[in-house]
């Protein structure tokens, strides 16, 4: 499958990600964009409004999902059902959810990827703070986006907090989020002991710091059954 050329379609294409995505597939070594799920705001030849046409017409291997929840869940389960792999940008999944997804990719005998965040910079803040968590007995997260994100706290943010709740030294970590005009993404993981404090932080300053991650997972998903969530198991594997 590595030397084959991987056909993409993206799901939100006319968003702020979806256009970043959309221009950087046009150049990506091994991948190419085949079609576009978008509301008909634009019209396009290759940008639909239905999921079913897109899948029908264009028949990608992948759909990079950059859409909101809930409707992100039955865009999955509609992928899978037409042999395509999800790879999906979004928050506000849920365990239930996630439980159902890699089920259902199982059975179809493919992959699927849930990425709360695709730089690979916060990938490595969160395996970093993972390590800290086992030295530190108080920690607590701060987060900032841009005003036009809907979820708080981000899926950063809880996936951070849980793995270090995974650490079993501290029973919760309170994470406080802020919306401001201007920032893109950012988030501080700051522990606490007797006389220190360690401050793990990671900031997207452009939507270009997704797409190395992106076009990892993309790449990845293609070799996986079940569902996997997260970059950091890949980052050993990318350049």
């Amino acid at each position: 499958m590595a030397s084959e050329i991987i056909r993409v379609a993206v799901a939100g294409a006319n968003g702020r990600m979806g256009r970043v995505a959309c221009a950087a597939l046009a150049d990506a070594d091994g991948l190419t964009l085949v079609g576009g799920l978008a509301r008909a705001s634009e019209p396009s030849a290759a940008i639909v409004d239905d999921a079913d046409t897109l899948f029908e017409r264009y028949h990608p291997d992948v759909l990079l999902d950059l859409t909101m929840h809930p409707f992100s869940v039955d865009l999955a389960f509609s992928a899978l059902a037409h042999g395509v792999r999800p790879v999906i940008g979004v928050s506000g999944w849920s365990a239930s959810d996630c439980a159902r997804l890699d089920r259902a990719a199982q059975t179809a005998r493919l992959g699927a990827m849930l990425v709360p965040n695709f730089s690979v910079g916060a990938a490595l803040m969160m395996r970093f703070a993972e390590l800290a968590a086992r030295h530190f007995p108080t920690v607590e997260i701060v987060e900032m986006h841009h005003d036009g994100k809907r979820d708080a706290p981000s899926g950063t943010a809880r996936l951070t907090a849980e793995r270090i709740v995974a650490q079993g030294h501290v029973d919760d970590v309170p994470i406080h989020s802020i919306r401001l005009r201007g920032p893109v993404a950012h988030q501080a993981v700051l522990f606490g002991s007797a006389g220190e404090m360690l401050t793990i932080r990671h900031d997207s300053f452009s939507r270009d710091s997704f797409v190395a991650g992106m076009f990892a997972a993309i790449r990845r998903v293609m070799t996986l059954r079940g569902l996997r969530i997260g970059l950091d198991f890949i980052l050993d594997e990318m350049e």
